[in-house]
């Protein structure tokens, strides 16, 4: 899952090189800590947070496969 949020964090900013993904394991739930540059924190929330609201949506279909829930925080640099 870290790699999926990492991989899709990267196509939408324009420094790619700055996306780090934290994962912090549960007992029931997945914490991902995604961090951007400054300067990429719109993109990846997007509009009324649209893109970020579509990531974890994302992560929760991928989530019930693997019977475990996953949150996603977006974190300010």
């Amino acid at each position: 899952m870290k790699e999926l949020v990492e991989l899709i964090a990267q196509a939408l900013v324009d420094q790619p090189e700055k996306v780090v993904v934290t994962q912090i394991e549960g007992e029931q739930t997945t914490v991902l800590e995604l961090k951007v540059a400054p300067e990429d924190l719109g993109k990846v929330i997007g509009k009324q947070g649209r893109t970020a609201r579509a990531i974890r949506l994302i992560l929760g279909a991928a989530g019930m496969k693997l019977k475990r829930r996953f949150n996603l925080e977006i974190i300010e640099k």
